[in-house]
């Protein structure tokens, strides 16, 4: 955070536990105007037993709630922890826009491949989370902070992308023409159509005629078929299933 604001306005300390407070600091510049959080660490749930620590975590919930972009700050020498893939869950499941910043990676020996596999290995260990841009950094030397900025309007804007329905069912269309949808007992799911119905994170409906049929292994090619026409980078993407009644016999 002091790297970013270019000032020492947040207390560094090696003693854990010892920022406890989310610390809101605004910035401005080239890119546009930011309002960072700048969360207290959370412990792993085993350690935390005092009610200062447990107050942290809460306030490290409530910050990812009204942030619009959550930046998941890795460390490069320890990798992905048990902790940061809670943490990550968290911002995932509240439908926020995120990067996944790999902190301190001037302190790793590199060749050519060690940045691709590390990114592999994030992308493993947060499974979830692929559709997160992975930017590698330094907080001691600067490198690729600038890039941030560029990343979090972009994360941003992506996730308050509108997608019209006549495109949506488009890109629908040419989905289940290629790949058919599931059948069960001799009864096949029919998708009637889809439509957005709202951002960050952008959220689709699609109205079929059986909603048992609709596997997760088919909701989730279709998200796959929506990004790969769309994009959406950097954002979780919900999808509901509403029957409408098989209108067709």
């Amino acid at each position: 955070m002091n790297r970013i604001l270019g000032e020492e306005r947040v207390i560094v300390s090696d003693v854990a536990g010892t920022t406890r407070d989310a610390v809101d600091s605004y910035f401005e510049n080239e890119k546009g105007k930011y309002r960072f959080i700048d969360t207290a660490g959370m412990r792993r749930k085993s350690r935390v037993d005092d009610r200062i620590e447990k107050f942290s975590v809460l306030r490290a919930t409530m910050a990812i709630e009204r942030s619009d972009v959550c930046l998941i700050l890795l460390d490069a020498q320890e990798g992905v922890t048990e902790q940061d893939t809670k943490i990550a869950g968290l911002a995932h499941e509240a439908g926020k826009a995120c990067i996944i910043v790999v902190n301190k990676w001037d302190a790793i020996e590199k060749d050519g491949k060690t940045m691709d596999k590390m990114r592999q290995e994030v992308m493993r260990d947060l499974s979830y989370m692929t559709y997160a841009p992975v930017i590698f950094i330094s907080a001691l030397t600067g490198q690729r902070v600038e890039r941030l900025f560029e990343l979090i309007n972009y994360v941003n804007n992506q996730a308050a992308t509108r997608i019209s329905t006549g495109m949506l069912n488009s890109v629908l269309a040419e989905a289940t023409a290629r790949v058919q949808p599931p059948t069960d007992k001799g009864r096949r799911l029919k998708i009637y159509y889809m439509t957005q119905t709202g951002i960050r994170p952008p959220h689709f409906v699609c109205f079929c005629n059986d909603a048992r049929l609709f596997h997760f292994s088919y909701q989730r090619y279709l998200e796959n078929q929506i990004r790969a026409t769309f994009g959406l980078e950097g954002t979780p993407v919900r999808m509901t299933i509403r029957q409408k009644g098989d209108k067709e016999g």
